[in-house]
Formats: structure tokens, C-alpha cells, sequence
């Protein structure tokens, strides 16, 4: 196991404790995401993982070694362990090459060259191998900062919100690469976001967290299928949320229900459109049950009375 949570106690303030005896492994070479909203615990388990912060109790053992905090290493982080934070702290007078260079060693400098290269277009910054940070946006600079933690090949790579500055486009082009990459060279990967949709097809297992609790930790296609709770469901999108009550009324199996999900058909459930919006590759569409309102993603505009089937 390369990575090992034991009964974490962490507390910001001490009348509100955040972890409380949380536990968590992670095997070697897997892609991994902690999922939950703003403020459930995700940036601070990262920092707490790389050593920027003290527990209160229990352990981290990273590749059978304790992870130490500041009480106990002065400098923090462990050499086969590398955080990319919301701060980036590049070198400001550096170039972003230099800056993607600065932990490879000098010895061979063709080799250097070479690696750098392979990271700047991992990162899709080859145009901009001579550029000074102050001259890149947030998120150019937020991809130097990812080749540059990279660059060193570690076991365990942290990442918080990697592609929360990034363009569509951008984002797009830099989730194929760094994920290929890590898979190439064995890079364990751990990844914190609020946006699943976008990393889903990488991941190997799902970690949310409410408030520092572990809700659940399950498969992708388990979590998005069989999602704990409605707070899980909702960490997907959009979501149409049914009472024990609705649920039995409509004779389904489960409560929560993706917009896909649910589909116009010959004969079932009857409703009355509402609304049927273009969204792009689907219309948004809000229809009303005899019981209550319902959220569906239909192929072309509908209107009128319609009948549902539950898929």
C-alpha cells in the first residue's frame, strides 16, 4: 500500500474538529479523486498527506514511512512526493523551461533538454518555453507548476483543483496528456475537485468527503450509479432527488435519478411539459408529474403531455 490514513484527528479550530478518526488507503499507480463541495476537508487532507500541517492523532504512512508535519521536519514534503497547490510559487525571474528544469538534474543537460521538452508539451506550454511567469495567466501558470512537479517522477503526486483556471479547450487537451503520462511512468495520482464529470473517464476510485467525513469510496461507475446520498448524486450534476414516498408512487427501485436517465416513451408515467430549452447536445427539459416536477434531457424540443420511462 503506498498510501496509509490511520485514525486522523485534525481539528482548524478546537471547538470544530474537521477529521475524526478518518482512515484511508491507496495502492500504488492508481488515479484517485476526492470529491466534495467547498469546505468539506479536500485541500486540507492534501496538505495534511504532504506534511504542510500537523494531525492531532493518528498516522500517515507514505511508502511505509511516517509522513512528518512541521513539528517534526523542517522542511516539509517527502522526496517521492510532490503537491501542486492553489499557489503555484514558480520563480518569478526564471523561464517557464527553467522553472519545469529546476529539479532535473545538470549532469546531462541533452537528457535535461529532452525531458524538459517532453513536460512542456505535456503541459501544452511549448510555445511558451522562454516566457516569464508574470507574462502567463493563472492557469498557464498553474500548468508550469504541474510539469514542474513532474519532473521528478514521483510515487505520489497531490494535486488541488488542477484545471480550476483552465479554458474548456485547455482543460481538455491537459487531462489527456497529464493522465496518459502518469499512467506511462506509474505515477500514483491524487487529485481534489468539485468537478467529476471531467475527470471521470480517468479515475480508478471516488473519495467524497462531507464536512472531513468519508461518505463514500467506491469504483467511479458504483459511485455515479449508486451514489450513498443525495449529496453524492448531486456531485455529478444535475440530478432529480425523490421522497421514499415519490419513489414508491412512481414503482422505482431507487431515489436518485440523472436527467439521462429518465426518457419520453410511449406509455408510462404522465406529465405536462413546462419548459424544453436547447443546452447544446441535448434540450433541458422540466416536466410535471402529478406528483412533482422532474428534470430530463430530451434530443429535440418536446411540448404538451408526454409519458416517462425510468431507464
Amino acid at each position: 500500500m503506498l498510501l496509509e490514513i490511520n485514525n486522523l484527528d485534525f481539528s482548524h479550530q478546537a471547538q470544530r474538529p474537521l477529521f475524526q478518526n478518518f482512515n484511508l488507503k491507496i495502492k500504488e499507480g492508481r488515479v484517485v479523486a476526492i470529491a466534495g463541495e467547498s469546505g468539506c476537508g479536500k485541500s486540507t487532507l492534501l496538505n495534511l498527506i504532504y506534511g504542510l500541517i500537523d494531525a492531532e492523532a493518528g498516522e500517515i504512512i507514505f511508502d511505509g514511512a511516517p509522513v512528518l508535519g512541521p513539528k517534526n521536519n523542517l522542511v516539509p514534503g517527502e522526496p517521492q512526493m510532490k503537491l501542486v497547490a492553489q499557489n503555484y510559487d514558480l520563480m518569478p525571474y526564471a523561464t517557464v523551461a527553467d522553472n519545469v528544469g529546476k529539479f532535473i538534474s545538470n549532469s546531462n543537460m541533452a537528457e535535461k533538454k529532452r525531458r524538459v521538452a517532453e513536460l512542456l508539451y505535456v503541459a501544452g506550454l511549448d510555445e511558451y518555453a522562454g516566457t516569464l511567469p508574470k507574462n502567463l495567466s493563472g492557469g498557464q501558470q498553474q500548468r508550469v507548476a504541474i510539469a514542474r512537479a513532474l519532473s521528478v517522477l514521483p510515487k505520489l503526486l497531490l494535486l488541488d483543483e488542477p484545471f480550476s483556471n483552465l479554458d474548456y479547450s485547455r482543460k481538455l487537451d491537459l487531462r489527456e496528456r497529464l493522465f496518459q503520462f502518469v499512467a506511462e511512468k506509474n505515477i500514483t495520482l491524487l487529485i481534489s475537485t468539485h468537478e467529476l464529470q471531467e475527470i471521470l473517464p480517468w479515475l480508478d476510485r471516488i473519495i467524497i468527503l462531507k464536512d472531513g467525513r468519508l461518505i463514500q469510496s467506491d469504483a467511479p461507475a458504483e459511485t455515479y450509479r449508486n451514489p450513498y446520498n443525495a449529496y453524492v448524486a448531486q456531485l455529478f450534476g444535475e440530478v432529480n432527488i425523490l421522497t421514499d414516498a415519490e419513489k414508491t408512487h412512481f414503482g422505482l427501485n431507487k431515489n436518485f435519478w440523472y436527467p439521462t436517465q429518465i426518457k419520453i416513451s410511449p406509455a408510462g408515467i404522465a406529465a405536462e411539459v413546462l419548459e424544453s430549452r436547447f443546452a447544446g447536445d441535448h434540450y433541458w427539459t422540466k416536466v410535471q408529474t402529478d406528483e412533482r416536477p422532474l428534470i430530463l434531457y430530451t434530443s429535440e424540443r418536446v411540448s404538451g403531455k408526454v409519458c416517462l420511462r425510468f431507464n
